[in-house]
């Protein structure tokens, strides 16, 4: 609904408003009307006129009717959802306006997705997502005007998803690109090229991403899970598709694709943010209005899959640390009735430290972690269970506690309790999930796809309204044996040289086009607001704590970060900080852990830590009413941690097989190797490889936990900050309550910081049965963010390698096909000088073309040095980009803290767009030359490398 700024109460309500007129009428006549002194009289008469004007003047200059745009027909409001249908074509069109930042997020989301799909043509929808950036009549990249070029000069958060029953195409822009975002996304639904000559590359593109997946066990699990579990219904399929198909497919095929499916009567235009709902409208009409509806009946999946008659089990043997069991049981789609029901059941079964697999399984030390998902789907799918195994636990045992968990809440129910939580939980979780335009979209786009998208709307109530009965109900309902899938990954040994199944890539024999630089905005959108921080956020000492505020930004939540100096560099047993991190979580003097995560799990927030380089980072979300009761358990996990014997016991042994874990991860397996590479021993950045880190963990004793606890938790050089709903006096006079008498820790000493080294040598980490390998290429910057050059090798570097249109993107992955992603980046850089990388997956048999192709980027990029239309365009995509990320409660702490802990004022984010834009090109041009030196980098590769 659309309501007038000049409205003297926007956020009036009808009954309350009539309510309180009803009252002070009543108050008059009972009291004003009495004998009184005339004064008296006076001002009760006043009282009750100005507000009988302003209760009408609200009414006068609120406007509650929708938008009215020629050529859309105003369809229905729900939940300040307003939806329309443009009359030339029957596009969708949902409205949601936001005035939470000067940002707004457009989303196209097309009715088709990997359930309209068949045998040959098995990841198409999403192969064609990918071949939707790649041109159209008017915006391509051979004309500097592609889509990424556009979009990324203004800073735009822009990308695509597919899924079983839908394809999105987003961006978030600042407020004023909105009109350009929606003409050049209106461009490609009829205008696509797609030729053969971008499939090809992309096709190799998209077989990495498939590589990637493979890496991964439990998602090549799941794979094996949803074909054995649907064998009529194309979710038989995995939405990325059979590897065949992903490289046969032809391009006939993908055009007759897109053909049948991308017209307006099949898409759902949705527009959240910062923006007039006239104007917005106007510019849909504008550049939709000419597309004509699809000239043919849009096809109908009708297939349904069979009742199962007995439980499938599938087997997945492959390389890796830890096995896993899943449970996937068959359940109704996202629209029925029964959905809440099952979503409730799901949580409790395994959401947090309340649920009743924690206790049974990870409390027990049988799993590193158990998780469930009741699919949110068009068609009925599935609820799958997945246990992560901790070393030397047998499969069956796990199957067999699972299923009995299962069978207990089918058999003795649920208690209301349980119940209650769950339900919290998820409605906390969807207030978390409205911080953001885009994550307001995210959320709307999935019951777009399920068919309802009043569901964004109706969810919450009907959640609330589930009872322990009804959990009963649909656990006996579904959760049944006879249509379930049993699934096991069983990690097997093998050589470290042998190559994984199916991996038969070839070079591509193509010629990538040229690419010309981005070109200039034909309208140049005028400067974006300014954040203006410095006037919004209140800074104080409190307790002995550095304390940050800044309301607004969103509404009924809070995200509060926390920093402690107590990371790895603060002890040489580097694995020691994790421990005591862990600790704090596994109870109180007060409450064990159980009693604390039911205090937090009751309310749906949450305290998580991260342990970082020299900090330990807490991240906090709770909804604005529970503000007080979540500090106060932030400072008791804080202030009086148990550190029982028996939890520490435990906690070892969990830490244990999440490291060993990591040997899973190619990814952190060529960090840890690089981080080795450049740093020399006792360096504090330099990480510990698997080995290390077990035998460090192996000598943990309580004492040492109880010591570094003493010697590094307290106030002193700690940061609280505290972005979302709230009110700073009274967030203030909480924290100062709730810390008040912590004991300042000892003070910190600066941590040696030897300097790093660059040897330009190549390591390989061998890793067995991997289709995808990461490799990492770089060296130590010698810039910290304190650092005078740091602002200008950072814009080098990330037109080296950030975003679709820098230079490693745009020619390694989107001109040649190479790779999935590739990037460059500066990090480790907060407190002392950091390192500088790229880093990049391939496969196998165009490794060495990929690095090559890398190298001659890199190597090009630090000799020429950048180009002054390639600063001009950053500049533009950075200023825009920043404003975005200051859009969300933990963008806006993030930016916060990282700012305070470089020992900046908060002036210094709102001089960052000017400070930005006064680099020159010799500034850059000149750090790169002086910081770097491709002869002197590392390069590692971690993976099955011959």
């Amino acid at each position: 609904m659309r309501q007038l700024r000049q409205a003297p109460r926007p956020d009036c309500q009808w009954d309350k408003c009539a309510d309180h007129l009803a009252r002070v009428c009543i108050e008059f006549w009972n009291n004003g009307c009495k004998p009184k002194p005339l004064a008296v009289q006076v001002i009760m008469f006043k009282r009750l006129l100005a507000f009988t004007l302003t209760f009408f003047a609200t009414l006068a200059w609120s406007d509650d009717s929708p938008a009215k745009v020629e050529g859309f027909t105003y369809v229905r409001t729900v939940g300040g959802i307003a939806e329309y249908k443009l009359d030339a074509n029957g596009l969708q069109v949902l409205l949601l306006p936001v005035k939470t930042a000067p940002v707004a997020t457009f989303m196209v989301t097309y009715h088709v997705g990997s359930r309209n799909e068949v045998t040959g043509t098995t990841g198409a929808t999403h192969l064609l997502e990918h071949l939707m950036f790649k041109g159209s009549t008017k915006h391509d990249r051979s004309l500097g005007t592609g889509y990424d070029q556009v979009l990324e000069r203004v800073g735009a958060e822009t990308n695509a998803t597919t899924w079983l029953d839908r394809t999105n195409y987003y961006s978030t822009v600042p407020m004023n690109a909105l009109p350009l975002l929606i003409e050049v996304e209106a461009e490609r639904m009829r205008n696509l090229s797609l030729r053969e000559e971008d499939r090809r590359p992309e096709m190799t593109v998209v077989r990495n991403e498939f590589e990637r997946g493979e890496n991964k066990p439990m998602e090549a699990l799941s794979k094996e899970i949803w074909a054995a579990a649907f064998q009529a219904h194309p979710y038989h399929h995995d939405t990325i598709g059979w590897r065949s198909d992903i490289e046969r497919v032809p391009i006939e095929k993908l055009r007759a694709f897109y053909d049948t499916f991308y017209w307006p009567d099949n898409a759902t235009a949705t527009v959240i943010g910062d923006f007039d709902p006239a104007e917005a409208l106007a510019a849909i009409r504008e550049h939709y209005g000419a597309i004509p509806k699809s000239p043919h009946p849009l096809p109908q999946l009708y297939t349904e899959e069979p009742e199962q008659s007995g439980q499938r089990r599938v087997l997945l043997k492959r390389s890796g640390e830890i096995g896993i069991v899943a449970l996937a049981h068959k359940i109704p789609q996202a629209t029925h009735e029964d959905w809440p029901a099952i979503q409730v059941f799901s949580s409790i079964l395994t959401y947090g430290k309340t649920s009743r697999c924690y206790r049974a399984l990870t409390d027990k030390n049988l799993t590193i972690e158990v998780d469930g998902e009741a699919r949110f789907t068009h068609d009925p799918s599935l609820h799958v269970t997945a246990a992560y195994l901790n070393n030397g636990v047998k499969h069956e045992d796990v199957e067999r506690k699972l299923v009995a968990e299962i069978e207990k809440i089918k058999t003795s129910g649920v208690t209301a309790g349980e119940v209650q939580t769950a339900i919290a939980g998820f409605l906390a979780r969807r207030a978390y999930a409205r911080d953001g335009s885009f994550s307001l979209a995210s959320e709307l786009n999935e019951c777009i796809a399920v068919g309802d998208w009043t569901l964004y709307a109706s969810l919450e109530a009907k959640i609330k309204t589930v009872t322990p009965a009804e959990v009963q109900r649909v656990a006996k309902k579904y959760f049944i044996e006879d249509h379930s899938v049993a699934g096991w990954f069983v990690p097997v040994q093998t050589k470290s040289d042998d190559q994984p199944k199916d991996v038969s890539a070839k070079e591509e024999a193509f010629q990538p086009k040229e690419v010309l630089a981005p070109q200039p905005l034909a309208t140049p959108l005028g400067d974006i607001p300014s954040a203006d921080l410095a006037h919004r956020v209140a800074r104080e000492q409190i307790a002995g704590m550095d304390v940050l505020v800044c309301p607004g930004v969103a509404k009924d939540i809070v995200h509060l970060v926390m920093s402690v100096p107590a990371g790895e560099a603060t002890s040489s047993n580097r694995t020691l900080a994790h421990v005591v991190a862990g600790m704090l979580e596994r109870g109180t003097k007060k409450h064990d852990q159980f009693a604390f995560a039911d205090l937090l799990e009751k309310v749906g927030a949450s305290i998580q830590s991260k342990v970082k380089i020299d900090t330990v980072e807490f991240s906090v979300k709770c909804l604005s009413k529970d503000m007080p009761l979540v500090i106060s358990l932030l400072a008791e996990q804080l202030r009086t941690p148990a550190f029982l014997p028996q939890e520490l016991a435990k906690l070892k042994k969990e830490l244990a097989d999440s490291i060993q874990q990591t040997l899973e991860s190619t990814d952190t397996q060529a960090a840890i190797a690089f981080s080795r590479a450049v740093y020399p021993k006792d360096h504090p950045a330099r990480q510990n490889n698997v080995p290390e880190m077990l035998a460090d963990l192996e000598k943990v004793k309580l004492a040492d936990v109880n010591k570094f606890y003493a010697t590094n938790y307290g106030p002193r050089d700690s940061h609280i900050i505290a972005v979302g709903d709230l009110d700073s006096a009274a967030f203030k006079t909480e924290i100062a309550k709730a810390f008040d008498g912590w004991k300042p820790q000892a003070e910190r000493k600066p941590t040696a910081n030897t300097a790093a080294e660059s040897k330009g040598e190549e390591i390989i980490f061998p890793m067995p049965d991997k289709a995808s390998i990461s490799i990492m290429l770089g060296q130590p910057s010698g810039v910290s963010a304190r650092d005078h050059d740091w602002l200008a090798l950072n814009v080098g570097t990330k037109i080296l390698g950030e975003g679709f249109i820098s230079r490693l993107i745009g020619n390694v992955r989107d001109r040649e096909g190479l790779t999935y992603g590739i990037h460059a980046r500066m990090e480790d850089d907060s407190f002392r000088p950091g390192i500088w990388s790229i880093e990049g997956t391939f496969a196998p048999a165009l490794l060495e073309k990929g690095i090559a192709s890398t190298r001659r980027e890199l190597e090009n990029w630090w000799k020429d040095g950048i180009t002054a239309d390639e600063l001009a365009y950053r500049k533009s995509a950075m200023a825009g980009a920043f404003t975005i990320s200051l859009e969300t409660t933990e963008g806006l702490a993030e930016r916060l803290l990282v700012c305070v802990e470089r020992g900046f004022d908060i002036k210094w984010l709102d001089e960052f767009p000017a400070k930005i834009n006064a680099l020159t090109l010799d500034e850059v041009n000149a750090a790169i030359k002086k910081h770097l030196d491709p002869a002197k980098m590392v390069t590692v590769k971690a993976g099955t490398v011959k």
